[in-house]
């Protein structure tokens, strides 16, 4: 009940709404409205002004971190051609400025390599679940100290908090989060919104 409510209780903008719609058309999960709303909040609390994120879709997840930091500039990777042309029409159609977002095709482990260290505010993570351990770590060399690392669905369909469930990714989550929470160099918080969004912030080295 407690989940329905707060994902219920977050009234998407229209432009939100219309990205959303066509990004099940095409077949893509978005994060949830509960967890865009949460991205959204980051973005403003850390008056981001540089996001990457992996994972373009159809822009929900842009949308929603563009909401909470109107000023900011955004880089997206994704390997669909397709979903990328989604994102910026979406964009568009929110009035957000071309010269502010950046749509790389291509895959986040070619990419990711190429990026400036330190020099991101919010780092999303919404792609091949499979390599969430390696995106992650290139993510906390992207961000700036202070900034922070998201990452979407890390509950894996409710198989992360049951031991039980040793597939690979549901694995992978679990290892992650539990070798994150040891770290002095990141504080580490796990929301059960949505799929549930990992949250990490730099602060040390």
């Amino acid at each position: 009940m407690n989940w329905k409510y707060s994902e219920d209780v977050v009234l998407e903008p229209a432009g939100l709404a219309q990205a959303r719609a066509h990004s099940l058309e095409l077949g893509i999960d978005p994060v949830s409205p509960a967890v865009g709303a949460q991205l959204g909040v980051l973005a403003a609390a850390s008056g981001a002004q540089a996001i990457i994120e992996v994972g373009t879709g159809a822009g929900v997840s842009g949308l929603w971190m563009l909401r909470g930091a109107p000023h900011a500039s955004i880089t997206s990777i994704d390997t669909e051609v397709e979903y990328q042309q989604a994102a910026r029409a979406a964009f568009l159609a929110e009035g957000i400025p071309a010269n502010r977002f950046r749509l790389i095709a291509g895959r986040a482990v070619d990419v990711l390599p190429r990026m400036n260290e330190d020099s991101y505010d919010l780092v999303l993570i919404d792609a091949d679940a499979e390599n969430v351990i390696e995106y992650v770590e290139h993510g906390l060399r992207l961000v700036r100290k202070g900034g922070t690392v998201a990452v979407p669905h890390a509950l894996w369909r409710d198989r992360v908090a049951d031991p039980a469930q040793r597939d690979d990714t549901a694995t992978d989550f679990r290892t992650l989060i539990t070798e994150l929470s040891k770290s002095s160099a990141v504080l580490v918080a796990l929301s059960p919104a949505g799929d549930g969004l990992l949250q990490i912030t730099k602060v040390g080295d």
